[in-house]
């Protein structure tokens, strides 16, 4: 088991209020494909945060258990999270234009990444720069590794940022909407991408993401979240027939090209979902 959690709780208190964004939520991960879905404001994003200890100081966050592969990530200094971050976990955001650094190349950033975690020369760093580009079927790597960012489309960023998570041969990769910018042919070329590379690791995949027939199709297991709260584990095969009727409600309200409707039904909400 890779990550394992236990009634893990996550709130923000200010001077007038307290918010409590996850609410008791439990989940494990192993060498498998973890779909999360949800709206927004769900405790996707948040969730996947805490278990990487990248929420900001306010943040109160107590659980039962939390550990990466036996590790209480509870107890772990920031000495240890770094031997973790990066290292054993990956965490590829949504947007790389906002994850890239404007002024360097992006074979200067991969050969960062893969040096900060396997030491070597410069020589032997950018070597291993421009091999990971390949790896992530970018055509030309040597000449894509001279690019600045801005000269990159939104698809090949999203796969320079790809690479640089997988330098370090992580155990784990976390994709918070990794194609939620790119259009349907770049994103399908993205996930191909990602299940390959996870399949031939033999990594674990945790994918966050608002499209429930993305996650069906491409994940083993399906977590919907609503409020902080989990509504419904499925496996993703069967989301389709899923029970819950939140779960229900989230597939009523996506267009189909096979039975279009004038107009798309309002999601109802009951309060009997909500832990007490």
């Amino acid at each position: 088991m890779l990550v394992d959690i236990k009634n893990l709780h996550i709130a923000f208190e200010t001077k007038t209020n307290r918010f409590e964004a996850v609410k008791g939520i439990s989940l494990s991960v192993g060498k498998e494909k973890l779909g999360i879905v949800g709206e927004s404001g769900s405790g996707k994003s948040i969730t996947a945060r805490a278990l990487m200890k990248l929420l900001p100081n306010s943040a109160q966050i107590t659980a039962d258990k939390m550990e990466f592969d036996g590790i209480d990530l509870l107890k772990a200094s920031e000495k240890e999270m770094r031997q973790i971050r990066g290292k054993r976990v990956g965490f590829i955001l949504q947007d790389p234009k906002y994850s890239l650094n404007p002024v360097k190349t992006i074979g200067v950033q991969v050969a960062e990444s893969w040096r900060a975690h396997k030491g070597g020369s410069k020589k032997q760093a950018m070597e291993a720069a421009v091999d990971l580009l390949d790896q992530v079927m970018i055509r030309n790597p040597g000449d894509v590794a001279k690019l600045y960012p801005h000269e990159v489309s939104g698809g090949m960023g999203q796969r320079v940022m790809i690479a640089m998570m997988l330098a370090p041969d992580p155990e784990l990769l976390i994709a918070d909407e990794p194609t939620s910018a790119l259009d349907a042919t770049v994103q399908a070329e993205i996930l191909r991408l990602m299940d390959d590379l996870v399949s031939k690791r033999g990594m674990g995949l945790i994918l966050i993401s608002h499209d429930l027939p993305l996650v069906s199709n491409f994940c083993d297991r399906v977590m919907v979240m609503y409020m902080g709260n989990v509504m419904e584990e499925i496996k993703a095969s069967d989301l389709l027939n899923a029970k819950h009727p939140y779960t229900q409600g989230l597939l009523n309200c996506i267009p189909s090209l096979t039975q279009p409707r004038d107009r798309l039904p309002i999601l109802a909400r009951e309060a009997g979902w909500l832990n007490p």
